[in-house]
């Protein structure tokens, strides 16, 4: 535990370096994420990758017809789908790490978070 008068030692210039830290950090934090994607597929193959953070409509042709897929906002879910039961579409918003897949027209909307395990040069 920090004693007050260890704190008293600290002249303005420590104050400086331990707020432009703190601002670093928290900066760094709230930048997070940016690894976060949206992975449509349709028939197995990827049909778009693209971020949850520019807002559109993306129709993707299956052998029923359109699966309407809406980003809005940041948020991710299947807006309208031809299949019968309609399951994808009453899944709602999607969070980060869940995936909607609308079966009869071979279409999955996944949600997740971009993590690299290795970097390489």
């Amino acid at each position: 535990m920090i004693r007050w008068h260890a704190l008293a030692l600290l002249r303005p210039g420590d104050w400086l370096v331990l707020a432009a830290g703190a601002a670093v950090i928290l900066l760094l934090w709230n930048h997070g994420s940016g690894g976060d994607r949206v992975l449509i597929k349709q028939g197995g193959r990827v049909f778009l990758d693209t971020t949850p953070r520019l807002d559109r409509e993306i129709a993707v042709p299956g052998p029923l017809g359109d699966t309407l897929v809406e980003i809005k906002s940041g948020r991710v879910r299947v807006k309208a789908d031809p299949g019968p039961h309609q399951v994808c579409v009453r899944q709602g918003w999607l969070m980060p790490g869940q995936v909607a897949i609308c079966l009869p027209n071979r279409v999955s909307v996944e949600r997740g978070v971009v993590r690299y395990d290795s970097l390489n040069y």
